[in-house]
């Protein structure tokens, strides 16, 4: 059964667009997820929606100690948008700059808020995740393309959005960096495996590269909305129910 969060973690989510929480996996759930993808070798499944068919990937994102929380969080039963299994290798593997998830999954209304859970130590010196406390409550900022991109991956890439009127419209999108912000800026987070951070869609996030030589930085994320919410992007339409 899952342990509530009480009204100052509550608080403090709402105040600085995140909450850090140690232990919402055990070890001995870390060490079988990894465990897993060990046994998917070159096979490791592809894509945004493998907690639709892959057991591993279903039990993190549908974990109770996760899901009962995000729904205090959020205000209503939760759907699940996304998960993303986030290794990231040693000595210079690059991590996502600047950005508000909001710029990739438009929603509305926006409930869209993540779980980062960590798989492996992380921190500063292997591309832990970073956030900017606070800067939800600015609302959606503008964003250029990557300016770094020995710390940041570039991407673009078209996607097929449709509005719940039916319309339908193809849409590109780029690697985003929010400009105004930088390194000196941020909170960088140490998390230990099974920990967790929660942040809002508005909530400044990213990472940054991989520094040492022998320490990957695993990690797992969800994305989740409330059941009232649109998502454009249509492949991420297929909703899934968190509990």
């Amino acid at each position: 059964m899952s342990v509530q969060l009480t009204d100052a973690q509550l608080l403090h989510y709402r105040e600085h667009g995140y909450l850090v929480l140690p232990d919402l996996l055990s070890k001995e759930e870390v060490d079988a997820f990894l465990e897993c993808d060990r046994q998917y070798g070159d096979q490791r499944p592809s894509g945004l929606q493998n907690h639709q068919s892959e057991a591993p990937y279903t039990a993190i994102a549908r974990h109770p100690n996760v899901v009962g929380k995000i729904r205090q969080m959020i205000g209503g039963s939760p759907r699940i948008v996304q998960t993303m299994y986030m290794a990231k290798a040693p000595a210079g593997g690059t991590g996502v700059a600047l950005h508000q998830d909001t710029h990739y999954i438009r929603n509305e209304p926006n409930t869209l808020m993540a779980c980062w859970i960590a798989l492996s130590d992380t921190g500063p010196t292997n591309g832990g995740l970073v956030v900017v406390p606070g800067s939800h409550h600015d609302g959606l900022q503008s964003a250029g393309r990557v300016r770094e991109s020995d710390q940041h991956a570039d991407w673009k890439q078209d996607y097929e959005m449709r509005g719940p009127d039916g319309e339908q419209w193809t849409q590109t999108m780029t690697s985003h960096d929010i400009h105004t912000i930088g390194p000196d800026d941020v909170e960088y987070l140490e998390v230990g495996p099974g920990g967790g951070v929660f942040f809002s869609s508005l909530t400044v996030h990213g990472s940054y590269a991989n520094q040492t030589t022998d320490l990957p930085r695993l990690a797992f994320a969800t994305h989740y909305v409330r059941e009232d919410t649109w998502v454009y992007r249509g492949d991420l339409q297929d909703l899934t129910p968190a509990e």
